[in-house]
């Protein structure tokens, strides 16, 4: 049995120490707002944080995660009132959606760690999370809302936790 922490609770698995993080969150906690993507770190679609950092679960061991703190997209905030949440509703950031919060896993570990980010800074952080749709002009503005928002009293941790498993 595996102890975890994510989105600041413990949770216990049976899932085998190989089990890439992706698999553990979906098949084995139920939190199916990650999404599987490409299977090889190249997309983005599985963005979760470890420690504060974005990372790509569906590479990432079940063993190298033990006693660290995850969160995933339910965590970010219990009812969506994560900055970078508010700004991504509020410009109407997705189409088909599908990679959203891979995107909003990214955005969010990005002014974690830079509050005030450019958009080249904006541009480097983001290349990472591919977008089919073509989304990346209301992704940037987006992000540069947040920024925004977390000015005027708007949630400005990347890891809140408040959501502790609240699904979206």
């Amino acid at each position: 049995m595996t102890k975890l922490k994510v989105n600041n609770r413990t949770m216990d698995t049976d899932a085998a120490p190989d089990t890439p993080l992706l698999w553990v969150l979906r098949d084995h906690l139920g939190m199916t707002g990650t999404k599987f993507g490409c299977g090889m770190a190249l997309c983005g679609a599985c963005t979760v944080h470890l420690d504060g950092a974005a990372v790509r679960s569906c590479v990432l061991p079940l063993s190298a995660v033990a006693d660290r703190a995850i969160t995933t997209i339910e965590g970010l905030s219990a009812d969506r009132s994560h900055a970078v949440q508010k700004a991504w509703l509020e410009i109407d950031v997705p189409q088909c959606g599908y990679c959203q919060s891979g995107q909003i896993m990214a955005a969010a570990a990005l002014l974690h760690r830079n509050s005030n980010p450019s958009d080249t800074e904006i541009d480097a952080a983001m290349s990472g999370n591919l977008c089919r749709c073509g989304t990346y002009p209301r992704i940037r503005k987006a992000i540069h809302r947040a920024v925004e928002l977390q000015g005027s009293g708007g949630n400005q941790g990347a890891d809140s936790g408040s959501g502790e498993g609240a699904r979206k």
